[in-house]
């Protein structure tokens, strides 16, 4: 583990840094190299310059998250000055008496970014694998090493807001438009010769070695707080970031708050309240959940702890799709996008070449912001074969069924077309509910039959859920996994169910929105009290955009094939449906209406009819309990499933609520949640709501179990 230094014939000393493990990081490590280096530059009389590289892929990786899910009230002051005594140092660097340039080959996000901004010049390699930024916000988090205050001092408050307040990462040639950087190379190899030669021309230049902030009557760009503009971002800043948080993640208001505060006091005391900001968001369990999950459990999924380990790579070359709607199309561009050749079938050529049109649609949209060019257009749209034939299918080494959610229209493709897979080809079922086993009875080679849940819009959705049936095997598995990786989303896998886990986790927040209707609750406030908690959209307009007609042809088939999930009932939401549909003719958004009425305009309002049927009574629930009631169901469900075998992980079961069903970022995942809850305050919590609203409120055994090991949900 070393700093590594070494001085040309031209005073040049270039310092690479390669600490131990795959990245450079601001780990226990870091502080004591830092200041052994800076030791012997600041004693070197005779230096003309330092060029800061790095040994590894990546430039420089950020902050010790390990160490920030462990400050504690009785460790965070010790924290704060461990981030006061890295800030100095980093200070030694920036006043160093000889200029440093960072030659940045690789990504230096966070910590990396700040560790580069510490240096008097900065030049990156112009790669789009190099991204810069500060995703600090995402996980709960600020920027703690001087970059909440430099990027206003370099940026302006107005457009340093999308890099700390919203965690924008960016390739390098807007990293340079926006003054985080000063200069690109495009061969990656000359970035070492480019570094020394700008230190060469500018070693004896005073200015060249002065940051920005340090430089008398520096003025910050955009203006002071004085400035009439400045000042009215200000006022309303805070307002609408609230708005857009509804109050539950701290981090992006601290993080406008300490920028201010640099606009309103000098240098040096904004890098202390910026120490101060990040010493008070390590300790909310907002930024525990979220690094626990966002960071942790996500590079656990992505990293195949899910898949068989024993079992080679398995690259899809040619998949068919059957089905070209909404799911189908989907897939195909996704597939199509990554090199994959994909035959889109359908019952007819006129609907397959409908849904390749999906795809046209989206690149023509890339090309026209120039995001992609018109030959690689035209390369990705001749991957994708449109077909009304069975024999197009013959050869492919993985066949993903996406047509209609009934078991006989599934059972039926499945024996015309599973025949048509080549040698040790998987057959996937793209099915939200019906359970993996039972589908498989029509398959050959159930071994190879494998459920690939994904999720609408399929372009814009980055999860997929894998389903294991009673006799899938690994290879099945492997094959699914690594799909899923190559069409560049995130799988988790998970056992056979009746509705897997993230739609039977989902239909009880579903479900409870409607018995909150039924008990006399307005639909307005039941749909805004969804989102109060962190739900992307309400569970009544969730309905209504889901299509409450196909909730209820879904309920028909379960009770035809005598499923139903758990022991829960859903009796009181399949009434609803039925009187919604069957007697009024209310099938959703897409059916004329169903909660809510819609304009053509755009405009949305409460179906008027609801108040006869539902509404006689006023519900006197608090809003607490209407939110408890809403995140509770749903943090149960995903308890029961990991109780149960359906969850495999607890990462699976926190990276799908979050990705798949959009379950509220601060909680870091419905199973998370309980840990920074507590486990016996989710206890007790669930006793209440249970004696008040009935026994689907009960917490799971799993609870008292953990509580009784002293463990956690990890």
């Amino acid at each position: 583990m070393s700093f590594h230094y070494e001085k040309d014939s031209n005073n040049i000393v270039t310092v690479t840094m390669d600490m131990d493990g795959p990245v450079n990081s601001m780990s226990d490590a870091f502080l004591p190299l830092l200041e052994e280096t800076l030791g012997k530059l600041e004693a070197d009389a005779d230096l003309a310059g330092v060029v800061l590289a790095s040994g590894k892929s990546t430039f420089f990786a950020g902050g010790d998250l390990n160490m920030l899910c462990a400050v504690t009230e009785e460790t965070v002051e010790a924290f704060f000055d461990g981030m006061c005594a890295t800030k100095a140092a980093m200070r030694r660097l920036e006043k160093l008496h000889a200029p440093v340039c960072a030659a940045i080959n690789g990504a230096a996000l966070g910590g990396g970014l700040e560790l580069a901004l510490s240096c008097h010049h900065r030049i990156a390699w112009n790669n789009r694998s190099v991204q810069l930024g500060f995703p600090e916000v995402t996980l709960g988090l600020l920027p703690g090493g001087g970059g909440n205050v430099k990027a206003v001092y370099l940026m302006g408050l107005m457009a340093a807001n999308e890099y700390i307040v919203e965690g924008k990462r960016v390739a390098p040639e807007k990293a340079l438009a926006s003054g985080l950087i000063d200069a690109v190379i495009e061969d990656k190899d000359e970035l070492l010769s480019a570094a020394k030669q700008w230190l060469l021309a500018n070693k004896d230049d005073e200015a060249a070695r002065t940051q920005p902030w340090d430089t008398k009557g520096y003025k910050i760009p955009g203006g002071n707080i004085r400035n009439p503009q400045v000042a009215q971002m200000v006022t309303m800043g805070a307002p609408m970031i609230r708005k857009n948080t509804r109050g539950l993640l701290p981090a992006p208001e601290k993080i406008f708050d300490v920028a201010v505060q640099a606009l309103t006091v000098d240098f040096e005391t904004a890098m202390r309240i910026e120490s101060r900001g990040l010493a008070e968001l390590a300790l909310t369990p907002q930024a525990k959940n979220m690094i626990n999950t966002f960071f942790f459990q996500m590079n656990k999924v992505n990293g195949g702890a899910s898949r068989p380990k024993d079992v080679p790579p398995q690259k899809t070359e040619k998949v068919g799709i059957l089905g070209a709607g909404m799911m189908g199309q989907g897939i195909a561009y996704s597939s199509a996008m990554v090199g994959i050749e994909v035959v889109l079938k359908d019952i007819s050529l006129d609907a397959a070449v409908k849904g390749k049109a999906y795809t046209q649609a989206l690149l023509q949209k890339r090309v026209d912001k120039g995001r992609m060019t018109s030959e690689k257009m035209a390369q990705v749209l001749s991957l994708i074969h449109p077909t009304a034939s069975d024999e197009d299918l013959d050869g492919c080494d993985l066949i993903i069924e996406a047509v209609f959610e009934n078991m006989t229209l599934k059972h039926q493709m499945t024996r015309d077309l599973e025949p048509r897979l080549a040698d040790g080809g998987v057959w996937g079922s793209n099915t939200s509910t019906l359970p993996i086993t039972q589908l498989a009875q029509a398959s050959q080679d159930a071994e190879n039959f494998i459920g690939i849940h994904f999720f609408s819009p399929v372009d814009k959705m980055p999860l997929v859920e894998i389903i294991m049936g009673e006799q899938t095997g690994d290879m099945a598995l492997a094959k699914a996994f690594d799909f899923t990786k190559q069409i560049k989303k995130t799988p988790i896998v998970v056992n056979d169910s009746l509705g897997f886990f993230t739609s039977r986790t989902f239909g009880t927040y579903l479900d409870e929105g409607v018995r909150l209707l039924v008990e006399g609750m307005k639909p307005l406030r039941i749909d805004n009290l969804g989102k109060a908690v962190g739900m992307p959209v309400g569970p009544l307009t969730v309905y209504d955009e889901v299509s409450l007609e196909l909730s209820r042809k879904a309920s028909q088939t379960w009770k035809e094939m005598g499923l139903s999930v758990g022991d829960d009932d859903r009796s009181i939401t399949a009434g609803v449906v039925e009187t919604m549909v069957g007697d009024y003719g209310r099938g959703g958004r897409y059916h004329g209406g169903g909660f809510y009425e819609y304009g053509a305009d755009g405009s949305k309002e409460v179906w008027s009819g609801l108040a006869e049927l539902y509404g006689a009574t006023t519900s006197p629930l608090s809003d607490a309990d209407a939110k408890d009631r809403l995140l509770f169901r749903q943090v149960i469900e995903a308890l029961k499933c990991l109780e149960t075998g359906v969850l495999r992980t607890v990462a699976d079961g926190n990276i799908g609520s979050i990705m798949g069903i959009g379950a509220p970022a601060w909680t870091g995942g419905l199973l998370q949640f309980v840990n920074t809850y507590g486990l016996q305050n989710f206890i007790d919590r669930c006793a209440s709501l249970s004696a008040a609203y009935g026994e689907r409120f009960q917490a799971p055994a799993i609870v008292a179990e953990k509580l009784a090991n002293g463990e956690t949900f990890v």
